[in-house]
């Protein structure tokens, strides 16, 4: 959204590295190590007045902090410790292997812990949680493999939105049919 109304800027430079032809410009106020703490925080105190809020916020906060640290593992040394602040980067986009090992393994420890931590209430709650990550994993399989840039900036904000709100809407659905498990059923 930032870069959709022109406060974060991206440009797209082909061979910029070799997973990405996305050069991050300017993202201070949503990929800064501050920010992300001041957005942790305030997540975390937004969920205080839920019942185990806050655990939960903890949790969630801690998750939008590790943002960071996930991207400087990831990103060239373009990744602001604070707004106008040093960037840091250890470059793994520089190599396809590394960079699918890596997110494959992320992904696989984040479904094996949901799957551990909740059950099906019913066939959509498995079947949907299933045909949703194997159609998340296909998706970064191609677009590790697709070497094409995006056709503009502009096009690369819309497709993000559009697939993330579809993404969130079916990730809200399955999670409507499963529940928590009990401490026996783990």
């Amino acid at each position: 959204m930032l870069v959709a109304i022109g406060i974060e800027r991206v440009r797209i430079v082909p061979g910029s590295t070799v997973v990405t032809p996305l050069e991050f410009v300017s993202y201070p106020w949503s990929h800064s190590l501050l920010m992300l703490g001041i957005w942790g925080a305030l997540i975390a105190i937004a969920y205080r007045s839920r019942p185990d809020g806050a655990r939960t916020g903890l949790v969630l906060g801690g998750l939008v902090l590790s943002h960071w640290a996930l991207d400087v593992i990831t990103h060239r040394p373009d990744m602001p410790a604070w707004p106008g602040g040093p960037e840091m980067g250890l470059s793994l986009w520089n190599s396809v292997g590394g960079t699918m090992a890596v997110e494959i393994a992320l992904f696989a420890a984040g479904l094996f812990i949901y799957v551990r931590a909740t059950r099906a209430r019913d066939h959509i709650g498995r079947w949907s949680l299933w045909s949703m990550s194997i159609l998340l994993f296909a998706a970064f399989i191609f677009d590790s493999l697709d070497p094409s840039a995006p056709s503009s900036v502009q096009m690369l904000w819309i497709s993000a939105l559009v697939a993330s709100a579809i993404t969130l809407i079916w990730a809200w659905s399955v999670d409507r049919h499963r529940e928590v498990r009990s401490g026996r059923d783990q």
